[in-house]
């Protein structure tokens, strides 16, 4: 997970080729399927048809949370994802193709563990509601490995999060939508835009 632009950006939630076009078109580094029931869910044949030969333009990442065995199978074999984005307890039980990293997902209110796996997402306590995460806490966690923050992200607050938190990358999905599940593309582009000059802020900041 190498993103070309200095910060890493998922935009998470997709539903339609025209959400996933916006998103490589404003210059994210990752794209997310939903499979965890919700208004953004979608299945892994649905995931798999609407990224036809766009996978060297974007990562693609299977976001799943409590998934049995038979549908991480599933979503292996169709979907082929890049990485698979679950809760970290679950990763105690479930089984993946070497070829397919996991990306465990903390939430506020987990305890910090003695070592963090790189990378890793950290998350409100609830995805895709909108609700912010505990930055402070994100903060230090980011300090001893890599940490992608999610939760309550939107265009009019992405910078200061970043600023707040100094991230490996950044997650959103509600956040761009102009209602539940249904992306806006001037909403990601603005996202994407605030959240690299953000980034080159720190950047500066910290040389």
């Amino acid at each position: 997970m190498n993103p070309s632009r200095g910060l890493f950006i998922k935009i998470c939630g997709l539903r339609s080729a025209s959400d996933v076009h916006a998103a490589i078109n404003a210059g994210a580094d990752a794209i997310g399927f939903v499979f965890a029931p919700s208004v953004r869910q979608v299945t892994a044949l649905q995931a798999a048809s609407l990224t036809v030969g766009l996978r060297d333009r974007i990562k693609v990442i299977a976001v799943t949370r409590s998934p049995n065995q038979d549908q991480i199978d599933e979503i292996a074999e169709v979907l082929q994802p890049d990485y698979l984005q679950s809760d970290w307890q679950d990763f105690t039980h479930l089984r993946l193709p070497k070829e397919i990293p996991a990306l465990p997902v903390f939430r506020d209110g987990d305890e910090q563990p003695p070592y963090l796996p790189s990378p890793y997402l950290y998350e409100g306590v609830h995805s895709g509601t909108g609700l912010v995460a505990n930055w402070a806490v994100a903060a230090s966690w980011a300090r001893t490995s890599d940490l992608i923050l999610a939760g309550g992200l939107h265009p009019e607050n992405v910078a200061q999060a970043i600023l707040a938190v100094s991230p490996m990358g950044v997650d959103v999905s509600s956040g761009v939508e102009s209602s539940p599940g249904v992306k806006d593309s001037r909403l990601i582009e603005a996202f994407i835009f605030r959240a690299r000059e953000a980034a080159r802020t720190l950047s500066g900041e910290l040389t």
